[in-house]
């Protein structure tokens, strides 16, 4: 089992609450200890993104401790006859349901793989995207609300519900890493690991670079994730205590001094030239605080766009097949909420 947490503050709290005691509970009765409330989730979360992380931060307010359950396929909760796989929990009265995150699906991330344009994420109501959308995420008899694209619309209060909301403490080493962190993956955990790992006391803050930007030095058809998306799937990470949000492509003097940054780090990847052809880490190279840090994982985004394109028919006929699937259960839960209904009105005849 692996076991996770948000933020280097909070860590202390949540193994005083996997322990089963509050502060001074060694002096309370045991009737008077609060009972620890274990949660249960599980799902695919395959290419894990902002709304699988908003569906674990919903969970673990349900509790004190979280388990995550990984499925081995993409199997959904109810079968084609309508049985439902979770009935025994609903039963005993311990299931709960959190509110899903609209506007983000794996399908609709695929989906920007696979149309190779430079301004999918500014255009994506095009008709060349729609499209394409509709071959990938739709199949005939209908359009399930599980698997169809979709448009992600980013608020304040997202942004809240995703940020640690702490300011950097006496003490603390100020961090600054810069990057699209486009399809924050594996690679880019292991990364921000590896430099929080260089402090006792890190306050990492992340700066991310606005499209037009990412685009200018990546090209192809990148970001995938506009900057919006970027920012909640960064903030969903527990090593970032602070993001900012179309950050300079130039590390410059007013943003160290801005920030008060003790350290500026950058992974192994290449470091792409300014508009002009300048190193944007001219600055903290001159103040000596410019650190390589090496995560140790070779995962890339472009490795992952690749492994999508090369298997495009494959994703496809998936997506297609399992939307078929989403379909044939909701057909079966209105049939079943019909015969209920049925049922309850011949109760009352």
């Amino acid at each position: 089992m692996i076991k996770n947490g948000h933020h280097h503050h909070q860590e202390n709290t949540a193994a005083g609450k996997d322990a089963g005691t509050t502060p001074g509970a060694a002096a309370c009765s045991p009737e008077k200890r609060r009972r620890r409330i274990r949660v249960w989730c599980d799902g695919c979360y395959d290419m894990v993104h902002y709304g699988h992380s908003n569906q674990l931060r919903q969970a673990k307010a349900m509790g004190d401790y979280l388990i995550v359950g990984v499925h081995t396929d993409d199997d959904i909760t109810l079968t084609v006859d309508g049985k439902d796989t979770y009935e025994e929990v609903k039963k005993s009265g311990r299931y709960r349901e959190c509110k899903r995150t609209q506007g983000v699906s794996t399908t609709d991330l695929v989906g920007r793989m696979l149309l190779m344009t430079k301004a999918h994420h500014s255009n994506i109501d095009s008709s060349d995207y729609q499209q394409h959308t509709d071959n990938f995420g739709k199949v005939a008899g209908g359009h399930s609300p599980w698997t169809g694209v979709s448009q992600f619309l980013q608020t304040s209060q997202k942004i809240i519900q995703f940020a640690s909301g702490q300011e950097p403490q006496p003490g603390d080493t100020i961090i600054y890493v810069a990057g699209a962190f486009d399809l924050f993956h594996i690679g880019h955990v292991d990364f921000l690991e590896a430099v929080h790992k260089l402090a006792e006391k890190p306050y990492i803050i992340v700066g991310l670079h606005f499209d037009q930007e990412v685009n200018r030095y990546k090209g192809k058809n990148y970001p995938i994730m506009n900057v919006h998306e970027r920012t909640l799937s960064v903030l969903a990470c527990r090593y970032v205590s602070e993001v900012v949000i179309g950050a300079p492509f130039a590390v410059t003097k007013d943003l160290l001094d801005h920030f008060k940054v003790d350290l500026v780090c950058h992974g192994k990847t290449e470091i792409y030239p300014d508009k002009d052809g300048s190193d944007p880490y001219a600055e903290p190279r001159r103040k000596g605080i410019l650190r390589t840090v090496d995560s140790g994982n070779s995962l890339t985004t472009d490795a992952i766009v690749q492994r999508i394109i090369k298997n495009r028919l494959l994703f496809e006929a998936r997506n297609q097949k399992k939307e078929a699937k989403e379909i044939a259960v909701i057909q079966a839960m209105k049939r079943q909420e019909e015969e209920k209904t049925k049922e309850r009105a011949q109760a009352v005849l």
